[in-house]
Order: structure tokens, then C-alpha cells, then sequence
């Protein structure tokens, strides 16, 4: 009973000390990421600016490439954020539950059909702009474009950090 005891007071310890934790409140302490986990876009512009400086140093561009490379790096930025406009909760409280369902659902096809063609956009930006690259400016593109997307995906959720992006089994 007395082990039992110990147990169930470790765990309500550990949990006061969680809760507590996702309690405090998250602020901008400076950091890249502001509240609700989003990055500064000025702070992100700057990174980004940053890096296609440094890529545009490697890759070594010849007076040809330049136009390819404006419009390259004019796709890569990101878009305005456009915060969607909540639905009035007036007219969501008159509506049924398989309603609100509905109308939520259409919201969200209308952000993921947006998200899809900014994507779309810039993938395809990245191949035109791949397409006038040497073999030699191929080879340097390839490795900053490998060493992005493994940085990228180690900020992922479960599943998707280090280590994780292989395939099952191998």
C-alpha cells in the first residue's frame, strides 16, 4: 500500500509540474517564433534573404541567369498572410452541428486549395530555375536543396524529426 501510495504521489507531482509548464504563457522572447508558434515573417524574410545570398555566391551566376534567379527568389517568398476570416459565431450558433461541420469544412478546402497552388508555384519556380543551371551549379543546388529539406524535416511533428525519413523497414 505504501509503494501504491508513493506511485500515485510521483505521478500527481509530474503532472502539476506539466500542466504547469503548458500553462505559462508562450511570448516572443526574441526568439524566431512568436505566439502560436508562428515565425516573425520580418525574421523569416531576413533568413531567407540570407540564405539565397549565400546559395547565389555558390552557385556563381553568369549575366544569363540573373532574370532566372530574380524570379526564382520573387516565387520563394511567401505569400501575404491572409488570415481567413472566422465565421461569425452568431450565424454558426443558428446553424445545426452537420451544418457548422459543413461550412468548416469548406473553409478549410478553400486554405488547402491556397496553400496547394502557393506550393505549386514555388516548386515550380525551383524546376525553371533548375533548368538553366549547369551540371556543376546542378550538383550545388542539389546539396543546398538536400541539407534544407533535412533541417526542415527535423522541425516536424511525430514521425517526421531526425532519423525518421526513411523509409519503413530499411
Amino acid at each position: 500500500m505504501q509503494s501504491g501510495f508513493k506511485s500515485l504521489l510521483l505521478a500527481s507531482v509530474l503532472a502539476t509540474a506539466g500542466f504547469t509548464a503548458l500553462a505559462q504563457p508562450a511570448g516572443n522572447d526574441g526568439g524566431p517564433m512568436g505566439m502560436h508558434g508562428r515565425m516573425d515573417p520580418a525574421k523569416m524574410e531576413t533568413m531567407m534573404v540570407k540564405h539565397h545570398d549565400a546559395l547565389k555566391a555558390k552557385l556563381k551566376l553568369t549575366s544569363e541567369q540573373e532574370g532566372a534567379w530574380t524570379a526564382f527568389t520573387t516565387a520563394m517568398k511567401p505569400p501575404a498572410r491572409s488570415d481567413m476570416k472566422r465565421p461569425d459565431r452568431a450565424e454558426m450558433d443558428k446553424l445545426t452541428t452537420p451544418e457548422r461541420i459543413d461550412k468548416m469544412r469548406a473553409q478549410r478546402s478553400e486554405r488547402m486549395t491556397a496553400m496547394n497552388a502557393a506550393m505549386d508555384k514555388r516548386e515550380d519556380a525551383i524546376k525553371t530555375f533548375y533548368a538553366t543551371l549547369s551540371a556543376d551549379q546542378k550538383k550545388i543546388f542539389d546539396a543546398d536543396h538536400a541539407r534544407m529539406d533535412r533541417r526542415h524535416g527535423e522541425h516536424r511533428g511525430p514521425g517526421g524529426g531526425k532519423g525518421t525519413d526513411k523509409p519503413a523497414g530499411k
